[in-house]
């Protein structure tokens, strides 16, 4: 049996986070969370995740800063980092896909749907699985 898939959520807002943290768990995620830019950028290195979700604006430095450090390290440079914001606009989205994260995720989360949508960025497959 394969292991289940490792996300690092970075939020830093305790209501999100205990959302995000639940949903993700109760779907067969390992999550392992962040609460700032910098806390974000070391956890990504000692625990190598699947897939990594950050929030934008962040204690420290924000999300494009902390996504600039991961994408810049060789270890971690190849994980799909997600934007999770609550920015809605169409410019917001087309700034974060050009600023480089693999994908746009907006909040407040659907329950219902966001594990599904996370397991869409796993480098593995849709399923979780190793292809």
């Amino acid at each position: 049996m394969s292991r289940p898939p490792t996300v690092l959520l970075v939020e830093d807002n305790p209501r999100n986070l205990k959302l995000a943290r639940d949903v993700l768990e109760y779907g067969g995620f390992v999550v392992v969370i962040a609460t700032t830019g910098e806390e974000a950028v070391e956890r990504s290195r000692t625990t190598l995740p699947d897939v990594i979700l950050m929030d934008l604006q962040l204690p420290g430095i924000d999300g494009y800063a902390a996504l600039e450090l991961i994408r810049g390290h060789e270890l971690t440079a190849h994980i799909p980092v997600v934007a999770l914001t609550a920015f809605a606009m169409a410019r917001d989205r087309e700034r974060v896909l050009a600023s480089g994260f693999a994908g746009y995720l907006e909040k407040p989360i659907s329950v219902r749907e966001f594990p599904a949508q996370v397991r869409r960025h796993l480098p593995r497959g849709d399923d979780g699985r190793a292809t």
